[in-house]
């Protein structure tokens, strides 16, 4: 009995295992305080007894993720980040020490890192490239985003912010091409999927493609007939067809379409507006289609026609749409009402040119041009006095014109001899052939 007690080495392994269960003791007496000191945010505390943990295991990877956890709420991001590295290098395969790494990389809006972050956990979990698409936004990198956005479009389905994103990204023509590809290869797979086909559309149209805005509606129109956008194809081929009522049938959809692009929608109604010059029938069609422009403040419409109409020498017809044009706004513009004087005077319509040359003078009393209109009408109706009085009035405001005011000269001649001034008659008469021959 004494020969045992003395021995040392039989003694040692006698007591072992209670120095080891002590110090297990410890650590879940340290490791437990650790998270009551936490939990009541004395995260000076919590850290302190989480040091006496590592003292007795030096490689416990929870010990440094607690850590972690403790420096964060500090803001201590350089300690906290230190910490979750450490745990990640002890045990890898644990995600959540990445998503500690990860945290902090946001909260300092450190994005470059946090990508890398972010890659290691997409095999743990891929719904980690959701996080990944805003850091590429974050880091500039949109051909990156692009490509994820469309990928996840594609397996998971579409989100409001990959949506977003992606606006963003190609309201930058650079990365407009890339979506087309995309665009492309989606319609090849899925060519029953209108939406693709749509941003298609759009794309093209952005780029003022309109070739191959007609050429991806007829795709669409053979793969989905009744899709609205499949109707601008059917249009031109109805035309071509001269099936007329289908046509405008095809064309009212399209107007009417909340979808389609207003660039679209002008060509549609400038193809129409020809095919009418031959089929002059359909003229109530085309009056008709008219009012869809009705809130579309970047064109005119019925002017646009009587432009196209006046350029033919067509007059009734340029008369009709200036003043449906003219209908359209609240103020009279200059142009349009300079270009309905000139078609009453090619129809010798002096009563209504009269009338319409006096309101413009009082809406716009400094533009000699309706000054000599009202002079030029007046004359015809054979009110002289009139005349002489708006041609002498709009002369002041005649500036580096010289054929204004060779015809200002000539209609103030005619106003004299109307009123049997024959010395001023061959006055202005003069004035207006020395001109000529300045101008020649």
């Amino acid at each position: 009995m004494v020969v045992l007690l003395c021995n040392p080495d039989l003694s040692w392994s006698q007591t072992e295992p209670d120095a080891i269960k002590l110090e297990e003791n410890k650590f879940q007496e340290y490791f437990y305080e650790a998270l009551k000191q936490k939990a009541i945010e004395n995260y000076d505390k919590a850290i302190v007894a989480l040091e006496r943990c590592l003292k007795l295991d030096a490689n416990n990877a929870t010990i440094y993720h607690e850590l972690g956890k403790n420096y964060f709420a500090q803001k201590d991001y350089k300690n906290a980040y230190a910490s979750f590295e450490k745990a990640n290098t002890i045990d890898p395969k644990n995600k959540w020490f990445l998503i500690g790494m990860y945290d902090i990389d946001y909260a300092t809006k450190n994005y470059a890192d946090a990508v890398k972050v972010i890659e290691k956990l997409i095999p743990f979990d891929a719904k980690f490239k959701e996080d990944l698409t805003s850091l590429y936004m974050n880091t500039g990198e949109f051909d990156k985003a692009l490509l994820l956005i469309n990928e996840l479009n594609e397996t998971v389905g579409k989100s409001e912010r990959r949506e977003n994103y992606k606006l963003q990204i190609l309201s930058q023509g650079k990365h407009q091409d890339t979506e087309i590809t995309n665009l492309v290869e989606q319609i090849n797979k899925y060519p029953k999927l209108e939406e693709n086909y749509i941003a298609l559309i759009y794309l093209y149209s952005k780029k003022d493609n309109l070739e191959k805005v007609l050429e991806t509606a007829r795709k669409l129109e053979k793969e989905i007939p009744n899709s609205e956008w499949a109707q601008v194809s059917l249009f031109k081929n109805y035309l071509v067809a001269n099936e007329s009522d289908k046509a405008v049938k095809a064309m009212n959809i399209v107007l009417g379409s909340t979808k389609i692009d207003s660039k679209i929608k002008h060509r549609i109604f400038n193809e129409f507006l020809i095919y009418v010059n031959t089929h002059p029938e359909l003229t109530p069609d085309l009056d008709k289609a008219i009012a869809y422009f009705e809130e579309d403040s970047s064109v005119n419409v019925g002017k646009e026609i009587g432009k196209y109409y006046h350029t033919k020498k067509q007059w009734d017809k340029a008369e009709k749409y200036y003043q449906i044009g003219l209908s359209k706004t609240a103020t009279p513009d200059i142009e349009s009402s300079l270009l309905l004087l000139e078609v009453y005077t090619q129809l010798e319509k002096y009563d209504k040119m009269a009338k319409v040359a006096g309101d413009m003078v009082e809406l716009y009393p400094v533009q000699p041009q309706f000054y000599y209109y009202a002079g030029l009408a007046n004359n015809q109706l054979k009110q002289y006095k009139k005349a002489k009085e708006m041609l002498e009035t709009g002369m002041d405001y005649v500036v580096e014109d010289i054929t204004l005011e060779i015809n200002y000269n000539i209609q103030l001649g005619e106003a004299y001899n109307g009123l049997g001034d024959n010395y001023k008659k061959a006055v202005y008469f003069s004035k207006a052939e020395a001109l000529l021959k300045k101008q020649k």
